[in-house]
């Protein structure tokens, strides 16, 4: 029993490091978290499947709030329960709460500099081929066959160009996917 409640312990304080290195390291937002929180959770300790990471980002977009922290939370909840939750999302908001109230302090100072801007400009084109990486990664997992192809390019389409909120596009594929899972059904029970 003693070993058990170590290994526990052990599990969540790897949850803790692990999501506090993510969000101390990575710029750009939770989007640009997406693949290092898979390399590490999905390749690395296989605590979850691809599927089930494709499912949680769903959901987690789903919710109000930053992407990388209702994922963390999700995620930690699954690997160890509730305290694992409260660990994870603790080790994902640490540096970002920590680094913007410094940021924050010192930036009327030093904002208008140039060495800011050129650094600000720099980060934000590194963070386009996260965004991009995250993308596929999520794409290949999630888009499976013809009609979450048509719901991919319909959501993608209404996005940026009928400039409709991405909210309506997360409805508009649940109702989809609700109703092709009736139609599946019917078919089912007619055979």
């Amino acid at each position: 029993m003693k070993g058990l409640a170590i290994g526990a312990y052990q599990t969540k304080l790897q949850l803790f490091v692990i999501f506090l290195r993510i969000g101390a390291f990575t710029f750009g937002g939770g989007f640009a978290m997406i693949p290092l929180i898979e390399r590490e959770v999905v390749d690395k300790k296989k605590w979850i499947s691809a599927d089930d990471m494709a499912d949680i980002l769903a959901i987690s977009q789903s919710f109000p709030g930053a992407v990388a922290i209702n994922s963390s939370t999700i995620i930690g909840y699954r690997v160890g329960g509730l305290s694992g939750a409260a660990v994870a999302t603790l080790g994902v908001v640490i540096p970002s709460f920590t680094i913007l109230t410094l940021i924050g302090a010192a930036f009327i100072f030093v904002m208008e500099t140039g060495v800011v801007l050129a650094a600000l400009r720099g980060i934000g084109a590194a963070v386009v081929p996260l965004l991009l990486a995250a993308a596929l990664r999520v794409g290949k997992s999630a888009i499976k066959g013809a009609v979450s192809i048509l719901v991919a390019i319909g959501a993608l389409l209404l996005i940026l160009w009928a400039d409709i909120h991405p909210i309506y596009a997360i409805i508009a594929g649940v109702a989809v996917g609700l109703m092709t899972y009736a139609v599946n059904l019917l078919k089912r029970k007619r055979k």
